[in-house]
């Protein structure tokens, strides 16, 4: 085939293994230097592997992008609303205890559980050393991955897991509520009592870990992730936007109603999120949406797990229609809207094909020079109309 690349010879892939194995045994001078002893590194790199699926998908790009609505149709599908409550009822008091201790509610702790592992069913399979070895000797995230990779060793040395046990996706991500390595250090809970923190066996042990991590890093207790609203005729959409922040009186003041009529939440620094933009539902969040987030930094992600637990709970789900007529901009496509915008001097920042803060606001810049509702929503019309 005209411009394939060669195959590699048996030679390529013998000096592959040598400078990986040179790069672990620098790597292993640096951590015996932190403190990581010699049984812990014989048995971590004993028959450590490098890994050539895992850079493959580490720098895959997709090229098709999903909509919100479509990755909440898969997250919030009738069987793992039905699996989660059955999960919920199994669980019972013990899981309760652990929802009472950190102040996060049972159903935000299931709904996590669901979305990252389907209630443990699937965790990984890819050995969590082999893994971060790979993306280490690799280079492109390597002060990264040898962080990860050294607080992985410290796991194994406190003999939380052992090696073989010690499995995740092939970023490095472990156990039921895949936490990183470094995460698992900073937040896991030996909630069971046998002096270890295992978030790959012991549901105990992953709902206290998962709980600490979010009361640690900022949930509020008693409050409510948000809620679904109405926004009022002729609201300034630039305003829906994760800076502005303000009290939900203040909202209700300008007219922002919940979907049933009812008073708002009391929330401080609440947020309009529109992440269909103006024609598909309106939401006002506040702190604990927010500390989401810094468990998966994804606005889709954070609805999911708010509006699955929101259901688990007893709650409506979406209660507006998505547009689904609209398609998602594949990258390619949205790297043209952010070449187009820079050209026209709505600046997006370096095109990229992901959409930021920085594409955003060039949408909206150039969305009210059109006089449009300047919702930041990328569309294939908008893009046309640039073109």
């Amino acid at each position: 085939m005209v411009g394939a690349s060669p195959a590699p010879t048996v030679s390529d892939e013998v000096e592959h293994s040598q400078r990986f194995a040179r790069w672990v045994a620098d790597f292993s001078t640096d951590a015996r230097a932190a403190g990581i002893d010699e049984a812990t590194l014989q048995s971590a790199f004993h028959d450590v592997r490098f890994i050539a699926r895992v850079i493959e998908l580490d720098r895959a790009q997709p090229e098709f992008t999903r909509t919100v609505w479509d990755y909440l149709d898969r997250a919030l599908s009738a069987q793992r609303i039905a699996r989660g409550q059955d999960k919920l009822l199994e669980l019972g008091p013990a899981v309760d205890t652990i929802a009472v201790r950190y102040g996060v509610p049972t159903e935000v702790l299931v709904a996590i559980w669901g979305m990252e592992s389907n209630y443990g069913s699937n965790v990984g399979d890819i050995p969590t050393i082999d893994a971060l070895a790979t993306l280490g000797f690799e280079g492109r995230r390597e002060e990264w991955a040898r962080g990860q990779l050294l607080a992985a060793l410290k796991i194994l040395q406190n003999r939380d897991i052992d090696r073989a046990q010690m499995i995740g996706s092939w970023a490095g991500a472990m156990g039921q509520t895949q936490f990183l390595p470094s995460n698992f250090l900073a937040y896991a809970v030996d909630a069971d009592g046998d002096g270890r923190r295992d978030i790959w066996g012991s549901v105990p042990d992953v709902m206290a870990s998962t709980a600490n991590f979010l009361a640690r890093s900022g949930w509020q207790a008693g409050q409510p992730w948000g809620i679904e609203v109405r926004l009022p005729t002729g609201f300034d959409y630039a305003r829906a936007d994760a800076d502005v922040r303000q009290p939900t009186t203040q909202w209700a003041n300008e007219g922002v109603q919940a979907m049933d009529g009812a008073p708002l939440p009391t929330l401080e620094g609440a947020s309009v999120l529109v992440p269909a933009g103006v024609r598909g539902p309106a939401f006002l969040v506040g702190p604990n949406f927010r500390t989401i987030l810094r468990y998966n930094n994804s606005t889709s992600y954070a609805l999911a797990v708010s509006l699955l637990a929101q259901k688990l709970a007893g709650g409506p789900t979406v209660q507006a229609s998505w547009p689904r007529d609209l398609q998602a901009l594949t990258r390619s496509q949205l790297m043209a809207l952010q070449t187009a915008l820079n050209v026209r001097g709505f600046d997006s920042g370096t095109p990229d094909g992901a959409m930021g803060p920085a594409t955003r606001r060039g949408v909206r810049q150039y969305q009210r020079s059109l006089g449009l509702p300047a919702d930041g929503y990328p569309t294939l019309d908008l893009l046309q109309r640039l073109q």
